[in-house]
């Protein structure tokens, strides 16, 4: 079985590496000055020109990108090629503004499902499975990018979009799908459903690329032990081109990087200066290769931290921990940072199921929290006195992990909205 799809790049040298980013970064920075009036102006105001640029080191230099500038010059003002070199575009949801925009050459599809086809490969993919995407097609990037990387591989690739969970399983039955592409909850959810339709000994699964969302090792854990498969962890963001910016390998110990693509620091979230290498902060990327819309210090607001170390599997690229949230998703209630897969994980340790949501609000001047958790079906049939003990424990279990009180209602099964995009787990009323 081939253990990687790209041997020599994902293996090369830290020295071959750094100088593939050194040359596409320079590179870069000289096309967007020239380019695109945008960058030229922000460069201009931070008092930088493509000259002060000589190595990888000078990358502090340049200014940093936010998810407010690309609304700011939404639609065509950070497009680096003409657009009749442009064959797609993807987008976000634009549910907080304006619509964030990808472009891309045909290079730039190429490049991003070689990074497809690497994570696929990386969990054991070859040209004899059957890769059920899951993901949602269309703007969303999801979808097309593990389908472009699973026909890279040769594997019969099933475009199955997300939604429609019975036709999901039909498929899933009848091509014995092997390896299942969707966000976590929603992998979560085919298991809820597998299981009560009495038909696991009719699934082939045998591993899962899930992203999009932030999970925690225990819902992995769930998820790996109810559909009887190896879980995989991939990033992307649209902004930067899609999933396979980074993905895990069967050490599953941290995402590997696609260093040929991309440049990756860890900044502070509050000063914005760059940490040593193990330190928890806030992901940057530069998308140096990207043709159509490259991104220089791109804030994904991702929490995460870096490690440059060779790992086992043989791959060389650095790669970061799984997610541990967003800086901009973080709760600070009465004073305390709170992330929702703290939350998970104290919930998944309960023993209850991993379809939960938070509800923030503000009453007399002070901050309230209020959990909401879905029961088992047996769970549901038990005593009142048994429901309220366990809501008791979860208070408690919350109360040692948050270090505040939080109020637990476990609630009917399937009475929270079941995603089949990306869950929300959070409503805070503060806001509204």
């Amino acid at each position: 079985m081939a253990k990687y799809f790209q041997e020599e790049i994902e293996t090369a040298s830290r020295e071959k590496i750094e100088q593939i980013q050194t040359e596409g970064l320079l590179d870069v920075v000289k096309r967007v000055y020239e380019n695109v009036p945008f960058y030229r102006k922000k460069m201009v105001e931070k008092g930088v020109t493509p000259d002060d640029i000589k190595s990888l080191k000078d990358i502090s230099k340049l200014p940093f990108l936010t998810k407010d500038d690309l609304r700011d010059a939404y639609p065509y003002g950070l497009l680096a090629v003409p657009l009749k070199n442009c064959v797609r575009i993807h987008s976000t949801s634009g549910t907080t503004g304006k619509r964030v925009v990808d472009f891309y050459t045909k290079k730039d599809i190429d490049m991003w499902e070689d990074g497809c086809a690497r994570a696929l490969v990386a969990a054991g993919g070859t040209d004899e499975d059957v890769v059920h995407v899951a993901y949602g097609y269309g703007l969303f990037t999801g979808g097309f990018g593990l389908n472009g990387g699973s026909q890279k591989v040769g594997s019969l690739t099933l475009p199955m979009s997300s939604g429609n969970t019975d036709r999901q399983l039909q498929f899933m039955t009848d091509f014995g799908s092997t390896i299942l592409c969707c966000t976590p909850s929603y992998a979560s959810y085919l298991a809820e459903s597998i299981e009560e339709r009495g038909i696991k000994d009719q699934i082939k699964l045998k591993a899962g690329i899930f992203g999009a969302e932030a999970w925690s090792e225990d819902m992995r854990a769930d998820i790996e032990n109810r559909l009887g498969i190896k879980a995989y962890d991939i990033y992307g963001l649209t902004e930067i081109e899609g999933p396979g910016v980074a993905f895990e390998c069967e050490e599953q110990n941290g995402m590997h990087i696609c260093e040929d693509y991309f440049i990756p620091e860890i900044v502070d979230p509050d000063t914005f200066e760059p940490v040593p290498d193990g330190q928890i902060g806030e992901l940057v990327f530069t998308s140096f290769a990207k043709e159509a819309f490259p991104l220089i210090r791109y804030r994904t607001k991702d929490i995460t931290y870096i490690t440059r170390e060779k790992c086992k599997c043989g791959r060389t690229h650095a790669r970061i921990h799984r997610l541990m949230g967003r800086s901009d998703d973080m709760l600070i209630v009465k004073g305390v940072n709170v992330y929702p897969s703290q939350v998970e994980e104290v919930l998944i340790k309960q023993g209850m199921p991993a379809n939960y949501q938070l509800i923030v609000d503000r009453v007399n001047n002070s901050d309230t929290m209020e959990v909401l958790v879905e029961m088992t079906p047996e769970m549901f049939s038990d005593k009142v006195s048994s429901i309220e003990s366990k809501e008791k424990d979860i208070v408690t279990a919350l109360k040692s992990m948050l270090g505040i009180y939080a109020k637990v209602k476990l609630v009917e099964p399937k009475s929270i909205t079941r995603s089949e995009g990306k869950a929300v787990r959070v409503i805070d009323k503060r806001k509204i």
